[in-house]
């Protein structure tokens, strides 16, 4: 039996072509492996036809949506992971999935490596291969685009040459990658960080800048998971479907940020992520009631590595599963209902409650009757402020 390789296969000019490309350069036959991880607007089936066509022994396509969903898109929910403060790990978050199907799709099949679509400019080509290189070190990691010398140029004369069933004939704009959780786009004019984005580019979001009336909804938590909209008890998918055409239809969740690559240069990155950015918000007030000071303020620490070992590639590291772990134990509280105001590219909360909240209207509240002990201010300042004051001394008395 020839030796084989399982592809990271999109349907998209890059990886049709790298079938046939990785043919030619290694002898080994081609698998053809297709994740749906809920990029709207392609049909699996036709993909799946498409690589066979392209010269795949063997196309296989796996639906992932829920899966995603629910073990990695959750988790980043749970941790408010946004990298850089501002961008959601779109696709940093569908990369380790794939990764684990093309580790387990080649230890099925018996082939020795591995290979997907990636330049060598990118992060996502370290997400695959760190993602492999931890769950079947033994196999080996290819990639056309970098490892051959695959412009696209060369990939379109390939294509024309071999007759391939690829509708792109010339080099688009953008280059754009999307999943159920949001969407990416760059390239093109987009590379002068100068020039600003314009409509054409969004497919997720409707302009905020169009008068509409704003959406009210009531998002509930159970330990940090969305189980329901507006009362109606969702899937983690479901929840996230939901969200991206209520908060897509007021223009939420546009980001355009220039980004620190883990490959040290920045780029320009303008994404959609409507579902992500208000369920964070719903999600982080709901923690602002549950979670005790000390353990709120350490864990915003904690979601911010998390969400840089995420994007950086290193979802299996150990790391990684530790703070996991931390995250998880920080949720045992956050369950309750947050109600959102989405209007005009903004999602704000407009309400919050929960059984398990820590906020005390009595020991809040200015008006007679408080049971909070303003007598006991004073000796706590003195004694909080004591170290200060004693250093205050000190310092002066040596000038």
């Amino acid at each position: 039996m020839a030796e084989r390789v399982v592809l990271a296969y999109s349907g998209g000019l890059d990886t049709s072509v790298g079938i046939g490309w990785l043919k030619d350069a290694t002898g080994k036959e081609v698998v053809a492996l297709a994740i749906d991880v809920g990029q709207s607007g392609e049909d699996m089936d036709v993909i799946r036809q498409r690589a066979l066509d392209c010269g795949a022994v063997e196309s296989i396509v796996v639906d992932a949506k829920d899966e995603f969903a629910s073990d990695y898109v959750v988790p980043a929910l749970k941790a408010n992971a946004l990298y850089q403060k501002r961008y959601p790990l779109v696709s940093a978050l569908s990369r380790p999935l794939i990764a684990k199907y093309l580790a387990s799709t080649a230890k099925e099949l018996g082939a020795n490596s591995v290979a997907h679509g990636c330049t060598g400019k990118g992060n996502d080509q370290v997400r695959f291969e760190a993602a492999v290189a931890a769950l079947a070190p033994e196999l080996t990691s290819l990639a056309p685009v970098r490892d051959f010398a695959l412009t696209r140029d060369k990939a379109i004369e390939y294509a024309a040459l071999h007759n391939l069933p690829i509708a792109q004939s010339k080099k688009s704009p953008y280059s754009i990658d999307q999943n159920v959780y949001g969407r990416a786009v760059e390239t093109g004019f987009l590379e002068d960080p100068w020039n600003a984005p314009i409509e054409d580019l969004y497919t997720y979001t409707q302009d905020p800048a169009v008068t509409r009336e704003p959406t009210e909804v009531v998002i509930s938590f159970d330990q940090g998971v969305p189980v329901a909209i507006d009362g109606v008890a969702v899937t983690p998918l479901q929840a996230i479907e939901m969200m991206n055409l209520l908060a897509g239809n007021q223009g939420v969740g546009r980001i355009d940020i220039v980004e620190d690559r883990l490959v040290g240069i920045k780029s320009r990155e303008v994404y959609e992520a409507p579902a992500g950015i208000a369920l964070i918000a719903a999600h982080e007030e709901l923690e602002n009631m549950t979670v005790e000071r000390d353990l709120a303020r350490y864990k915003r620490t904690v979601e911010s590595k998390w969400a840089e070992l995420v994007y950086d590639g290193l979802w299996f590291s150990g790391l990684k599963r530790a703070l996991d772990v931390f995250i998880d134990e920080t949720q045992k509280h956050v369950t309750g209902d947050i109600r959102l105001k989405m209007h005009a590219g903004t999602a704000v909360v407009t309400g919050r409650k929960s059984a398990q909240s820590l906020y005390d209207f009595n020991l809040a509240t200015y008006d007679t009757g408080d049971t909070f002990d303003q007598s006991m201010a004073k000796g706590f300042i003195e004694l909080w402020s004591l170290p200060s004051k004693i250093s205050a001394r000190r310092d002066l008395a040596g000038k």
